[in-house]
């Protein structure tokens, strides 16, 4: 998949699962650490990359952890701080972050509950963080005109002068469009003011006020309703997918014994809970290999993830076809099938041992260049 559509399927998995999770690593590893190294590209496995638990001593505290810190170039350049997906995000969250800032050389940081994301830096003074994110995304009510400055922060494009330099006009078109929601959503005297004289030609007194406020308020609704179905119209031809809630579908039946690998009959459909489990199971597989390496095969009654996409060497498969149940198989060396019982997605994690170990068993067989 494309950068937008890595973006768009962890928009799914978080609409998806965002209420299953409770605490903050839970978070980490459902939605954030995918967002690091599927949309980021950065390999969560490698310290010469991605350091969790990131320490260093600010003044008379030591030990103080950072959640991640991202390395470019064998520097540190990005630093993140977690919080639930239910914790609301404000700058006193970002406490650490701010002492952090100062003391490494990080340029940019991020506040995230893994529902939403705020980056900062220090257009207000040098080496010290503003208090006002430069940008912000919320995975709840995307704006695709922000993926193109998130790009500039992943591995394979990362532009640190051109994230700086767009960094101000950012954070105030950002903080104008915020605005503007609110003053749609609960006007405030001058702006029903600034509306109404441009439609009422009588004196503007106190009755009128009071008359034009919701007036204001439910033309401003409408104008954002038809705003987002002039969207949703358009977004066939959107270069971004719109994620979508999941459709129920039907389910087929759950076969004991696998199915051929060469069956990718016409009416297949790969689900947005395959496209989830295999992006773990890349994520995964990355510590091992280059992320290419790991391709996702569909088929009728399970969703086969390959090396190199031979099917000769699986690495997982997801039997996510059940009318109840979700399975994940995972191989060993002799490539003995063996099936586990999953409770969500997240359950792909505790069996990391064994995908890692199965692709470095591929690995260790191939002969050197």
């Amino acid at each position: 998949m494309d950068f937008n559509q890595q973006v768009a399927a962890l928009i799914t998995k978080v609409r998806n699962q965002r209420d299953l999770i409770q605490t903050e690593e839970a978070a980490k590893n459902a939605f954030i650490m995918p967002f690091i190294s599927t949309v980021l590209g950065y390999d969560v496995f490698d310290p010469q990359e991605v350091v969790p638990e990131f320490t260093a001593d600010v003044g008379l505290k030591k030990g103080e952890k950072i959640d991640y810190a991202i390395l470019h170039d064998g520097e540190v350049q990005i630093l993140i701080e977690c919080k639930r997906p239910q914790d609301s995000l404000t700058f006193e969250h970002a406490s650490q972050l701010y002492r952090y800032f100062a003391v490494t050389n990080a340029r940019i940081a991020v506040l995230t509950n893994g529902v939403a994301y705020q980056f900062f830096t220090d257009l207000d003074a040098p080496n010290r963080m503003d208090a006002k994110p430069f940008l912000v995304l919320d995975f709840d009510d995307l704006d695709e005109m922000l993926l193109p400055e998130l790009r500039k922060l992943t591995k394979e494009s990362f532009d640190l002068d051109s994230i700086i330099s767009a960094a101000e006009e950012l954070k105030y078109i950002g903080q104008i469009k915020r605005s503007l929601t609110t003053l749609f959503k609960e006007p405030e005297p001058d702006w029903v003011k600034f509306l109404t004289v441009r439609v009422y030609e009588g004196s503007f007194t106190q009755r009128v006020r009071e008359q034009f406020t919701p007036l204001v308020a439910k033309a401003s609704a409408q104008f954002l309703n038809d705003q987002v179905n002039s969207r949703l119209q358009s977004a066939l031809g959107s270069s971004f997918p719109m994620p979508a809630e999941p459709e129920p579908i039907e389910a087929a039946a759950d076969h004991t014994e696998p199915e051929p690998e060469g069956d990718r009959e016409s009416e297949v459909e790969t689900t947005l809970e395959e496209i989830g489990g295999y992006q773990i199971v890349k994520a995964i597989a990355c510590s091992e290999v280059k992320p290419h390496r790991i391709v996702q095969r569909d088929a009728k009654s399970y969703c086969a993830i390959l090396l190199d996409d031979n099917n000769r060497r699986p690495v997982a498969r997801l039997h996510f076809n059940g009318k109840s149940k979700k399975y994940l198989s995972t191989f060993d060396e002799a490539k003995t099938e063996t099936r586990h019982l999953l409770g969500s997605l997240d359950d792909i994690y505790l069996h990391a041992d064994a995908i890692r170990g199965v692709v470095r068993s591929y690995i260790d067989t191939e002969t050197p260049d």
